[in-house]
């Protein structure tokens, strides 16, 4: 089964970052082919915190700043080309915080959904949602917006769900702390990477079958460098 990873700046990384990608491939284990145009983190091309993560493995469509509305455009190209059997997404803060309202974001979720699904009519897809972060901690106006958008995404994904092309909504980890599991209040340390991947492992054995229970580590740490 090929994986491809979609997302922004918490799922890409930076220098010295596992990443939840990282986490997820180790889940997945040898049968799972990742693809995807690129490979780098956001200021490196080789700097992951493990060196001996394959570069097979590292295959991504993930940019810093990047969201569903710069994802939307590129879906059905990239698809079309690297021909993932499941997509991996989680998108949606960097929109809010800088781009789109709730409603404008959730409108480029169903263009993003359409064009993944016209490169390949039998994509399977799961998608997280806006997981907690510091600016919604401390602006009130910013958290709602944030809420709204869920609660349209679990609409959308409902909604859009098909057996020929089946959609899966993620749960946000209810243990994710932003104090224990991040390095900044938004991007995830390596216990907040092992929560992300459990999430998308749960969904993904729990509705599909496919892979098992997830066994790392998501475990409370506040190290952003050190630890796995």
């Amino acid at each position: 089964m090929r994986f491809m990873f979609v997302g922004d700046s918490m799922t890409i990384g930076r220098a010295g970052d596992w990443t939840w990608r990282y986490r997820m491939w180790q889940h997945l284990g040898e049968g799972a082919e990742v693809v995807g145009p690129r490979t780098a983190l956001h200021d490196s091309a080789d700097g992951y915190a493990d060196p001996d993560f394959p570069p097979h493995a590292r295959r991504h469509l993930a940019g810093w700043g990047e969201g569903w509305l710069h994802m939307a455009p590129l879906i059905g190209g990239t698809v079309a080309e690297h021909r993932p059997d499941v997509l991996l997404i989680s998108l949606g803060l960097i929109d809010l915080g800088f781009y789109t309202d709730a409603g404008q974001t959730d409108e480029n979720v169903r263009a993003f959904l359409a064009a993944a699904r016209a490169a390949s009519p039998g994509i399977r897809m799961v998608v997280l949602p806006v997981i907690p972060n510091v600016r919604a901690e401390t602006d009130a106006p910013f958290a709602a917006e944030v809420a709204r958008f869920n609660e349209l995404l679990a609409k959308t994904v409902a909604d859009a769900d098909a057996p020929a092309s089946p959609l899966l909504l993620a749960s946000v980890p209810a243990s994710y702390d932003i104090h224990t599991d991040t390095y900044d209040g938004t991007h995830p340390g390596p216990s907040g990477e092992h929560k992300l991947a459990a999430a998308f492992a749960t969904a993904l054995h729990q509705a599909w079958g496919v892979g098992g229970p997830y066994r790392g580590a998501p475990t409370p740490g506040t190290a952003p460098r050190a630890g796995s």
